[in-house]
């Protein structure tokens, strides 16, 4: 795999570029194939089941989905500094999802409450309401071509 990566470039006279799918037994992203597939490449996205249980799609994992390009030297600070707020966001709502299955949100502080609210939000961000999706949300999508003026 090492190999086969280091082959792929850009150059003045064209470019290649890859994309693998990646099986990772039992979800176990430290699993020892796929953690060792992951070291080769760019950028990662991990689709979730837990996100596509609750109709949210593409159900695209931003907590362990990676990009060597999300650096502030490359994105600027401003995008950097977002996506960290937005990560630390939805890391917090990850470790809430037990007091609240158990004790509910009424038992939460205001402050977690609040993330709460806000991680939400931030899931409906990230979802796209396509109509590719519809069979699956049962909501209604939209097909949008942003490319074709």
């Amino acid at each position: 795999m090492g190999s086969l990566q280091e082959r792929i470039a850009s150059t003045k006279k064209g470019s290649i570029t890859s994309i693998q799918a990646v099986y990772v037994p039992a979800d176990d992203l430290t699993d020892p194939a796929p953690a060792t597939t992951f070291a080769h490449l760019d950028a990662t996205t991990v689709l979730s089941r837990g996100l596509a249980s609750k109709g949210i799609y593409p159900a695209v994992d931003p907590l362990d989905s990676t990009s060597t390009m999300l650096q502030p030297r490359i994105v600027g600070n401003e995008h950097y500094e977002t996506a960290q707020r937005v990560k630390e966001t939805l890391q917090r709502y990850k470790e809430l999802q037990d007091i609240i299955a158990i004790l509910g949100l009424d038992e939460l502080s205001e402050e977690d409450r609040l993330t709460v609210a806000r991680a939400r939000k931030i899931e409906r961000f990230l979802s796209q309401p396509f109509f590719v999706a519809e069979v699956f949300t049962g909501s209604p999508g939209n097909e949008r071509n942003h490319f074709i003026h």
